[in-house]
C-alpha cells in the first residue's frame, strides 16, 4: 500500500521577508519617496505641519470652539435658512425646454401672485441688506 508523502514546511520567518521588502523598497520605490520628501518640504515651507501639530495639540479647544459656534442662534438659524435655500432650489421646475415664450397675460397673471410677490420682497431684502453692509464696510475702511 502507498505511504503519503509527508509535506514538512519549514516555518515562515516574516521579520525577515520584512526586512527584505523594506532594503528593496528605496531602490523600487526612489521616485515616489523623492516626491513624498518634496511634498512634506512644501508643508513644512508654507506652515501646514506647524498649524497641523496646533491642531493636534489643542484638540479639546478646537472642539469646544466649534460645538460653541455650531450651538450659537445664529449658527442654527444659517444652517436652517442654507437648507431651505437648498430645498427651495431642488423644487424649482426647470422649463427650459418650452417650445413657446409666455404670453405677456400669463406674466401679468404671475405678477399678482402672492408668493411671487413674497419671493421678489426676499430678494430685495437680500440686496437692499447687501448694500447696506457694503456701505457699512466702506465707512470702515474710510476709518
Amino acid at each position: 500500500m502507498a505511504q503519503p508523502i509527508p509535506l514538512i514546511l519549514p516555518p515562515r520567518d516574516t521579520q525577515r521577508e520584512f526586512n527584505v521588502r523594506l532594503e528593496a523598497a528605496p531602490t523600487k520605490h526612489a521616485e515616489a519617496v523623492v516626491a513624498a520628501y518634496e511634498v512634506l518640504q512644501l508643508m513644512h515651507d508654507k506652515g501646514v505641519l506647524d498649524l497641523m501639530r496646533g491642531a493636534l495639540g489643542g484638540s479639546d479647544a478646537v472642539v469646544r470652539q466649534a460645538a460653541a459656534v455650531a450651538g450659537d442662534a445664529a449658527t442654527i438659524r444659517a444652517t436652517r435658512n442654507a437648507l431651505v435655500l437648498f430645498k427651495t432650489l431642488g423644487d424649482i421646475e426647470l422649463k427650459a425646454n418650452r417650445e413657446e415664450s409666455p404670453s405677456l397675460f400669463k406674466l401679468l397673471r404671475r405678477l399678482f401672485n402672492s408668493d411671487f410677490r413674497r419671493g421678489l420682497a426676499a430678494c430685495v431684502d437680500l440686496v437692499e441688506t447687501f448694500g447696506r453692509n457694503m456701505t457699512n464696510k466702506g465707512r470702515e475702511n474710510a476709518n
